[in-house]
């Protein structure tokens, strides 16, 4: 009954508890996610932040694998860049150092040609 449990004060300096997106990178993002699902592409999505990587994972169907995930890595930032694009079966689609250039596969795809 009289056993006394420390608890961590709060994260180590210069460790950080979890990565996770920054206000940019977050609205980048979400407004990609909210133009697939106006088109009706996408209609749900996931995101996990863990101690050394986040994720944003978005999903066709609520029950499937996500269509798409996207990675922030920032032990790779100076090697292959921190940002990584994976696609339905986990295979790496883009690799990159800035997010915009990453997520431009997906935005391709609402790209509409419109004759005259």
């Amino acid at each position: 009954m009289n056993n006394v449990v420390s608890l961590p004060l709060g994260p180590m300096r210069g460790q950080p508890q979890q990565v996770g997106f920054d206000r940019d990178e977050l609205t980048r993002i979400l407004d990609l996610y909210g133009r697939m699902v106006a088109a009706g592409k996408w209609r749900d999505y996931a995101m996990d932040f863990e101690k050394d990587a986040a994720h944003f994972a978005a999903f066709r169907r609520t029950a499937e694998r996500p269509e798409v995930r996207i990675e922030k890595r920032p032990s790779l930032r100076q090697k292959q860049g921190m940002y990584t694009l994976y696609g339905e079966a986990g295979q790496v689609l883009k690799r990159g150092h800035e997010l915009a250039g990453v997520l431009a596969p997906i935005e391709r795809r609402l790209v509409k040609l419109v004759e005259d």
